[in-house]
């Protein structure tokens, strides 16, 4: 009896062949998006308000045991919308480049950070919220040069070993408002940065 090829089961009953592959990575760089001086000019700037202690909630809730820090937030205005352009032409070629996400723009303000030693940190933690604004991208300046403190890494965790960012100042990480990160304790020091979360449609 002729054997029928035209029944015979595919090796790989689960394959698929996707028209398009996914272009998200876990995050990417910009080395220098921002001078020391400009760097220093932002911090100059933001130390000029009043500091506030950070919460973890969207009522600003405060727990000490998951975050430790001061921040201010940095809306629009004539002597700072220089860093809005700039971080717009930034995260623009960053989401073209590496996330590929529908965005709409920063719908809330910057964030300015400030980490001090002993013990400043904020654990594990995404930025993506529930029944609030839709978070699609976060990004984040390092404003201090690294010789000025010691810990107080930006980490993001893909697996058992986290992944640690860069420190050099002027450096903006970007990654999905999803992923799980922290900012270890800092031991020496104050670390300056900038944090800002760019929005966009519902995810479908």
């Amino acid at each position: 009896m002729k054997e029928d090829k035209s029944l015979k089961p595919s090796p790989k009953p689960n394959a698929s062949w996707a028209f398009e592959v996914e272009k998200i990575n876990a995050w990417a760089y910009w080395d220098q998006a921002f001078t020391p001086e400009e760097c220093q000019k932002i911090i100059d700037y933001a130390n000029g308000f009043k500091k506030i202690d950070a919460g973890v909630s969207n009522k600003g809730e405060l727990n000490n045991e998951i975050r430790e820090s001061k921040v201010v937030w940095i809306t629009p205005d004539s002597d700072i919308n220089w860093v809005y352009q700039r971080m717009t032409d930034v995260i623009t070629k960053l989401n073209a480049d590496y996330f590929n996400f529908d965005l709409f723009g920063f719908t809330e303000g910057f964030q300015f950070t400030e980490y001090n030693a002993p013990s400043g940190h904020y654990g594990k933690h995404v930025d993506s919220m529930f029944n609030g604004t839709v978070r699609k991208l976060s990004f984040v300046l390092q404003l201090s040069d690294a010789k000025d403190y010691e810990g107080g890494e930006l980490q993001i965790h893909l697996s058992d070993k986290p992944e640690v960012m860069k420190k050099e100042q002027g450096t903006l990480i970007a990654f999905p408002s999803p992923t799980l990160h922290e900012v270890t304790p800092i031991t020496e020091g104050r670390r300056y940065s900038l944090v800002g979360w760019i929005t966009g449609k519902p995810f479908k």
